[in-house]
């Protein structure tokens, strides 16, 4: 595959040979410096800018017929460029971010911890409840049970069974906002 080179507009004719690989590099001697600072203004990290410098004129070599039909190289160059930013912002929102394996290992003794901790919380706030509230929060939360099946299982009218568990819950909520009570007991 020849380039025409003069229709390389804005690279000087004579600087070029009609090889790809001539050409290219003649490009790239010529726009990477003012590309590369172009991308690392928008880059996270040097890395990053080298990577999208590279694939810019990757995708340069790819099209150089379309590059040789008499359009300037070096806007677009630089819209590639822009393009892959844009790219590789959107890929970086995308993913989830990573947690190192030191972190991600303390978060799950502290996660593990805090379980414990919650459970115990839960136990204590529960025993100052009274029996029939806390059988209504048993059956529906620890087991699972819907309300009819709540009401069924204690023997008492579905209306019953909710308002207890409105009881319940709201009396759960005053223990938890006020542990020192709790504790103090």
């Amino acid at each position: 595959m020849l380039v025409d080179v003069p229709a390389i507009t804005d690279v000087p004719p004579d600087k070029l040979d009609g090889e790809p690989d001539a050409v290219i590099r003649q490009l790239y001697s010529r726009y990477a410096t003012a590309l590369h600072s172009y991308v690392e203004r928008f880059s996270p990290d040097r890395g990053s800018a080298d990577d999208i410098v590279q694939e810019t004129f990757i995708r340069a070599w790819r099209h150089l017929p379309q590059l040789a039909d008499g359009r300037p190289v070096r806007p677009w160059l630089f819209r590639v460029a822009r393009n892959l930013l844009i790219d590789a912002n959107r890929a970086a929102r995308a993913r989830p971010l990573t947690v190192q394996g030191e972190l991600a290992g303390e978060a799950g003794i502290d996660s593990a911890l805090e379980d414990i901790l919650d459970r115990q919380v839960l136990s204590a706030a529960l025993q100052h409840l009274s029996a029939a509230h806390q059988t209504v929060l048993v059956e529906t939360f620890y087991r699972g049970g819907n309300m009819a099946t709540v009401a069924r299982e204690l023997g008492i009218p579905h209306g019953t069974a909710r308002s207890r568990l409105h009881y319940a819950l709201d009396a759960m909520r005053k223990q938890l906002q006020e542990p020192d009570e709790m504790t103090a007991s």
